[in-house]
C-alpha cells in the first residue's frame, strides 16, 4: 500500500479518489462535538434541531467532515509530508447528517520546487468530500511540504525508523 508522495510522484491534474469511505454516526459527530467543546445544539440536541431547525435533524459539525476528509487524504496525499503549510479556503457546501457516508478525492492542483531547499518541493491540492448520493459537501485547498525521493533515501527510505522483527 503507498503512503503519500514523493515530490516527483505528484503530477498536476492527477485526481486521487480516497477509498474506503466512511460512515458517519450519531457517536462519531458526539464524540468529535465533546472532544473539541462544540457543544452546539444543531449537533448535540436532536429534541432542538428537530423543532428549531430548518433540517428538521441533527447536522454532522462540518469540521469533523473537514478532518475526515483530510484523513481519508494522508495514504495518497501527505503520508510523506514534511509539513501541512496552509489550508488556503475551506466550504462546506451542503449538510452532512448522521448515516451519511461520506468520500473524497483531491487533485493536484500545482507542484513547485521549494525555493530554500533542493529536497523538497510545495504541492497544491483541492480536496472534494460527497455523500453517498454525490452531493459535494466540503471542499478545501491545502499547500503540502513533501519531500524528494532524495530525501527520502537520505533518511532511510520508505519506513525510517521502523525496526527489524528480532526472532528468539
Amino acid at each position: 500500500m503507498q503512503f503519500g508522495r514523493t515530490y516527483e510522484e505528484f503530477e498536476v491534474g492527477a485526481v486521487y479518489k480516497h477509498w474506503p469511505g466512511k460512515t458517519v454516526t450519531e457517536y462519531d459527530d458526539h464524540l468529535f462535538c465533546l472532544l473539541t467543546m462544540n457543544h452546539h445544539p444543531l449537533h448535540m440536541d436532536s429534541n432542538y434541531a428537530e423543532r428549531t431547525t430548518d433540517f428538521g435533524k441533527n447536522v454532522v459539525v462540518g469540521n469533523y467532515i473537514y478532518s475526515l476528509l483530510l484523513g481519508m487524504s494522508v495514504p495518497d496525499v501527505s503520508g510523506k509530508a514534511i509539513a501541512n503549510l496552509e489550508i488556503e479556503s475551506l466550504k462546506h457546501v451542503a449538510p452532512t447528517f448522521h448515516g451519511d457516508t461520506i468520500y473524497g478525492e483531491t487533485t493536484v492542483l500545482d507542484k513547485w520546487p521549494s525555493k530554500s531547499k533542493d529536497d523538497r518541493g510545495i504541492v497544491h491540492v483541492e480536496t472534494k468530500g460527497y455523500k453517498q448520493d454525490g452531493t459535494l459537501v466540503c471542499v478545501f485547498k491545502r499547500k503540502v511540504m513533501v519531500p524528494t525521493a532524495t530525501y527520502i533515501k537520505e533518511r532511510g527510505g520508505e519506513q525510517p525508523g521502523r525496526p527489524e522483527l528480532q526472532e528468539r
